[in-house]
C-alpha cells in the first residue's frame, strides 16, 4: 500500500461539497504538493487525512491505516506542521522538543538521544538551550519541522511551511526539508502558495472547487501544457505580421511576442526571411504559475466554504 491512498473522498457542509469525490495516491518517500486556491478543498482534505475531520463518504488511508476507523494509529505515524507557529516561545529549543517527545511516549534518555540527533543534523546544537523567542524565523521553522519528525513518522504534513519568510530563508528551509527527507526517508505532503517551490516536488496535484484538475510531475505537466513564448525586437513588425497569420502580439515599442509549440522552428523561420532585421530572440518556457492560473482561473480566490484548520492534535485516538 502507498503512503497515502484516497478513494472517492467526499466532504460536504450544508449540502455544499468542499471535497467532491477525489482520488489520488502518494508513494513512499515522495515530496508531494497539494495546491489550490482558497476554498478549493485542500484544507478540508488535509484535515481528513490527519483525522481532524470525518469524511462524508469515501476512503482514505495514511501509513496503511484507515483515517475513519483507525485514527489513533494514523496519528501515531504522522507528523504535522501548521502554518502558524505552535512553539512555546518561553521554553528553550530542547524543552519544546522534550515536551513533544513525552507526548509520544518517549523515555527521557531515548528522547534526549533523538533530540541531539536531529539538532546535529540541522546544525542547531548550539541553540539547544536558547529560548525559542530569541531564534530567527528560519530557525523556528526548522525547529517545528524536526519536532514533527521527532517520533519518526511515516508521513509528514507541512501546511505552508515557508509562509511569510523572506526568499533567502525560504530557500534555506527547503534545502533543510529536502535533506531531512533523504536522511529520514519520510513521505512529505505539503501545501504551498509559492509556485517556484512546487516546481521541485516529485509530484503535485491541483484541486479546485473540490475536484482534482491536474496531477503529475511538475515538469511533465508543463511539457504537456506546451506553448513557449518567443519574444524579439524588430522594426519590421508590420511585415512579420503579414507573414505570421496569428498568435503574434505587440509587447510595446519594437518588441513582439508569439506563443508557439515549436520556438526553435519559429526562430529559424524568422532568420531565414531575407531583408528582415530581427534582434534579441528570447524563449520563455511555461512556468508552473501559468499552469496553475490556467486551471484555477485566478491567482487568489477567497470564496471559502471550508472549515478552518483545527490547530491542536492530541496523541493517540
Amino acid at each position: 500500500m502507498n503512503a497515502i491512498e484516497v478513494k472517492e473522498l467526499y466532504k460536504s457542509y450544508n449540502s455544499l461539497a468542499a471535497v467532491n469525490g477525489i482520488s489520488f495516491e502518494v508513494g513512499h518517500g515522495e515530496l508531494f504538493g497539494f495546491l489550490g486556491p482558497n476554498g478549493a478543498g485542500k484544507t478540508t482534505t488535509i484535515n481528513i487525512l490527519c483525522t481532524l475531520l470525518m469524511p462524508t463518504s469515501g476512503q482514505a488511508y495514511v501509513a496503511g491505516f484507515d483515517v475513519s476507523r483507525e485514527p489513533g494509529k494514523v496519528r501515531n505515524h504522522i507528523g504535522l506542521v501548521f502554518q502558524e507557529t505552535t512553539l512555546d516561545s518561553e521554553l528553550t529549543t530542547f524543552e519544546n522538543l522534550l515536551f513533544h517527545a513525552y507526548l509520544y511516549g518517549y523515555e527521557r534518555r531515548q528522547a534526549v538521544k533523538r533530540i541531539d540527533e536531529l539538532l546535529s543534523m540541522i546544525g542547531m546544537q548550539t541553540k539547544k538551550h536558547e529560548l525559542v523567542k530569541h531564534l530567527s524565523g528560519g530557525m523556528k521553522r526548522r525547529l517545528e519541522v524536526i519536532r514533527g519528525l521527532l517520533h519518526k513518522p511515516r508521513v509528514l504534513f507541512l501546511d505552508e511551511p515557508t509562509l511569510g519568510l523572506d526568499p533567502q530563508t525560504r530557500a534555506g528551509v527547503w534545502s533543510f526539508i529536502k535533506d531531512m527527507k533523504q536522511k529520514e526517508g519520510t513521505t512529505i505532503f505539503v501545501t504551498t502558495h509559492y509556485m517556484d517551490e512546487a516546481s521541485d516536488f516529485d509530484r503535485i496535484t491541483i484541486i479546485d472547487h473540490g475536484k482534482l484538475v491536474a496531477m503529475g510531475n511538475p515538469q511533465k505537466l508543463l511539457d504537456e501544457m506546451g506553448k513557449a513564448t518567443v519574444s524579439f525586437s524588430t522594426k519590421d513588425g508590420p511585415t512579420i505580421r503579414q507573414i505570421v497569420s496569428r498568435g503574434m502580439s505587440h509587447a510595446g515599442n519594437d518588441r513582439y511576442e508569439i506563443r508557439t509549440d515549436d520556438p526553435d522552428g519559429f526562430i529559424k523561420q524568422m532568420l531565414e526571411l531575407s531583408g528582415l532585421k530581427i534582434d534579441e530572440f528570447r524563449i520563455k518556457k511555461p512556468e508552473l504559475e501559468e499552469l496553475y492560473i490556467s486551471l484555477t482561473g485566478s491567482e487568489i480566490r477567497d470564496d471559502r466554504i471550508e472549515h478552518p484548520v483545527i490547530r491542536r492534535m492530541g496523541h493517540g485516538a
